[in-house]
């Protein structure tokens, strides 16, 4: 039920009441003012789009709080959300009060942030962007519970983030070849799973001997190394949709199948294929200090290890691999997130016109058609 009514002192109180009976009431100098406030509200509790103004008096760090206990997270994300939270410039403001400006001022104290002497000024675009995702995963919850009516986040910009074939920078195989020569050891086989299988650090590292089936060529990503608490080793599932097979070329095999005869022998199909502490899978800053040395040693620098597995998926994609295979071999949650990351990896329609085209004349004038401009000549 809504309702106007002229106040002795001129004015015109609008009331209504909200889908739970609560009644609410403000007062206006015009009427018509007053009804088009209450043509607002009206049309909002009948869509279901209604919004009890006092609802939003919680602050953003307290509403975090409550809701973050409801999520269903992987320790990682969950690590994410919280770094991602704890950073904004707004915890004690109500959600009710949040504005756009707020979200612009975070980012821009995100994009300046000093980060030390010897360190360059404010965070990369992409983990902003990271962080802007989560934060508005939050404001979007508090729409969805009612508590404000739209996401002030709407609409704010970002620093631009590089071009994937501008960013990407791939180890050539004289490269690779370098820096598995000087791995030596038992972490030649760690550099080549992620090089010519495409493991990620995590994955590589908690990969036991029984995931490796060497007579049928595969190995089955199960579970992921990260950092613990304390900077303890922290052993879970691998990323959402990580879990895999992936088939291996008879050489790698043959390098696991030394690696393991050398290295990790023995008959519980549960030990690690690499070790760091006894009886624990390596810790990543344990990795962190192989990579570093074997790119020491190898003369090879300004390639992290995850670039080798962006030189697997190049190689695939060279070999006239499908998107969908692409996306399976490494464990991309969906094909859109490997579009994203190597769209332009793949050959252009020019290029597929101009291999046609000379597959044809190969095909009409033999092996070359060189033969053609010879006779030309």
């Amino acid at each position: 039920m809504a309702s106007i009514a002229k106040r002795p002192d001129g004015k015109y109180r609008a009331r209504y009441r909200d889908d739970g009976g609560k009644e609410h009431a403000k007062h206006f100098v015009r009427k018509v003012d007053a009804q088009q406030w209450l043509d607002e509200k009206t049309a909002a509790i009948v869509t279901g789009q209604y919004v009890n103004p006092r609802a939003g008096m919680v602050t953003f760090s307290s509403y975090f709080a409550d809701w973050s206990q409801r999520q269903v997270w992987a320790p990682g994300t969950d690590k994410a959300m919280r770094l991602a939270a704890q950073s904004v410039t707004f915890p004690t403001v109500q959600l009710r009060a949040l504005r756009r400006s707020h979200l612009e001022q975070w980012v821009k104290a995100m994009q300046t942030a000093d980060r030390g002497a010897g360190r360059p000024a404010g965070l990369a675009a992409g983990t902003i962007r990271t962080r802007f995702n989560n934060v508005r995963a939050v404001l979007r919850a508090a729409v969805r519970d009612r508590l404000i009516p739209s996401d002030p986040s709407a609409g704010v910009t970002l620093p631009r983030t590089r071009r994937a074939e501008a960013a990407m920078e791939l180890p050539t195989p004289e490269q690779v070849r370098a820096l598995l020569d000087a791995a030596g050891g038992r972490f030649v086989a760690f550099v080549a799973l992620a090089a010519f299988a495409g493991l990620r650090l995590g994955e590589a590292a908690g990969a036991q001997v029984g995931d490796v089936n060497c007579p049928g060529r595969t190995l089955h990503v199960r579970r992921q190394v990260q950092r613990g608490p304390g900077g303890t080793v922290l052993v879970a599932p691998p990323k959402y949709g990580s879990e895999r097979t992936v088939f291996l070329a008879p050489a790698l095999v043959d390098v696991l199948s030394r690696h393991i005869a050398d290295y990790r022998p023995g008959t519980d199909a549960r030990r690690w294929l690499f070790e760091g502490e006894p009886g624990d899978p390596p810790h990543q800053n344990t990795v962190g200090y192989w990579w570093r040395k074997t790119c020491r040693d190898a003369g090879v620098a300004g390639f992290t290890l995850h670039d080798l597995r962006h030189y697997y998926a190049s190689g695939l994609i060279a070999q006239g691999c499908d998107v969908v295979t692409v996306q399976r071999a490494l464990g991309h949650a969906s094909a859109a997130v490997t579009l994203r990351t190597y769209a332009h990896l793949w050959p252009t329609a020019e290029d597929r016109t101009r291999r046609a085209a000379a597959a044809l004349m190969d095909e009409t004038f033999g092996p070359s058609a060189d033969s053609v401009r010879t006779r030309e000549a």
